[in-house]
This record gives C-alpha cells, sequence and structure tokens, in this order.
C-alpha cells in the first residue's frame, strides 16, 4: 500500500479531521491527550499561526497521533512541514508548484479546488483526492453531487462551513472520504484551556460518524 493510500485509508476510517490553528505550541500536549481520549487520533494543523511547526512536531513525536499540515502554500512550508513530523499536507488551493514540491518530498497533498478546472489539474498531477473548499460557501453538498458526477474517481474532503448541523448530509456521499472541521477545535475552547470540553465535543463526532 502506497503511503497516499495508507493515508486515505485512515482519513476514511474517522471521518473527520480536526483542524486546529494553535495560538501557542504550549497547547499541543493537551490538545493531543483531548483528541486521543475522544477517539480522534488525529488532527490537521494549519499554519496560520507562529505555532505551527512546533505543534506539528510535538504532536508528531507523541506516535499516536496522525498530523497533517493545513494552510500550506508554499515549498518552504511543505518542507517544514516534513521535516516537524507531518504525514499529510492540506492547501486551501491549487498550487501546482506546492503539489509537485510536495511529490518530489512524498509527502501526500490535498489541494483545495473549487470547480472542473482544478480537479482536472489535480487529475493532471496524478492525484485522486482533494480539498474541497470552502464547501459550504460553494455550494456544499449539491455542488459535491454535480462535481462527482463527471469525476466519479475522485474523492474529496469537504472543509470550511462543516459543522455537527450538517456532517451527517457530506458523510452520506460516496465521493466525500472525510470532512474538515473545527467545531470540536474551536479557538474558544483552546485560548481558554477548555481541553476537557475539546475531549467532550470529539466524542460527540465520534458517535455522530458512527450513525
Amino acid at each position: 500500500m502506497t503511503q497516499v493510500n495508507q493515508i486515505n485509508k485512515s482519513l476514511g476510517q474517522y471521518r473527520v479531521i480536526p483542524v486546529v490553528s494553535l495560538p501557542s505550541f504550549k497547547q499541543a500536549e493537551p490538545l493531543g491527550n483531548a483528541l486521543v481520549a475522544g477517539g480522534l487520533p488525529l488532527a490537521e494543523i494549519t499554519f496560520r499561526t507562529d505555532a505551527a511547526e512546533d505543534s506539528i512536531r510535538i504532536l508528531a513525536e507523541r506516535g499516536d497521533l496522525l498530523v497533517g499540515a493545513g494552510t500550506v502554500l508554499t515549498t518552504d512550508q511543505a518542507d517544514r512541514a516534513l521535516q516537524a513530523g507531518a504525514r499529510f499536507a492540506v492547501s486551501p488551493g491549487f498550487n501546482p508548484k506546492v503539489v509537485r514540491h510536495c511529490q518530489d518530498i512524498s509527502l501526500p497533498i490535498f489541494p483545495g479546488i473549487s470547480g472542473p478546472s482544478d480537479i482536472e489539474a489535480a487529475l493532471d498531477h496524478g492525484l485522486n483526492t482533494v480539498k474541497f473548499f470552502p464547501a459550504e460557501a460553494f455550494g456544499g453538498v449539491p455542488t459535491l453531487k454535480a462535481l462527482s458526477a463527471p469525476y466519479p474517481m475522485i474523492n474529496f474532503i469537504p472543509t470550511g462551513g462543516v459543522n455537527p448541523k450538517n456532517l451527517a448530509r457530506y458523510l452520506e456521499l460516496n465521493c466525500v472520504l472525510a470532512c474538515g472541521g473545527s467545531w470540536m477545535v474551536a479557538p474558544k475552547l483552546l485560548d481558554e484551556d477548555g481541553f476537557q470540553q475539546v475531549e467532550r465535543a470529539v466524542r460527540q463526532t465520534v458517535v455522530m460518524t458512527a450513525t
């Protein structure tokens, strides 16, 4: 099984990817504890804060979490993510230079797409799994149904506006591998060090994916 297929298998098993922007790397360890205890041992740590690289390293070194890097906009960020221990990268859009670089350094990447042209660019780069972003702003479930008709070989990871109220509708689609979401790791909870609440929200999310 290739590295990409292994990542896809894990994401498809858990169905939800917590997307986290950590203000401080000191929050990484308690976050990891909450995710593991809640039954969702994976995270996408975004490069939206200066704490991203150190946070990825701390979580990756635990050995009990699948850790990816989000908001990867440059080849430098891709290099830093890989060196910190990220197992995959996610970007908000499709940047051919970043995609090729990730492939060159053997870092699985899920670039963001919003329409057919992006999907065909992904196919041209040998990809079969992409991020659909921002999902709700670009039509949500109806748009995914329309996109999957001509591209049945593509798996989607809808992110952006996905929440407990619409999660089930996305996961019902055969074309959806997993959903990215931040409701269980909301900034307010992290700011207040509310990691017990994070664990509780993660447990609730796991229950939702099982129904």
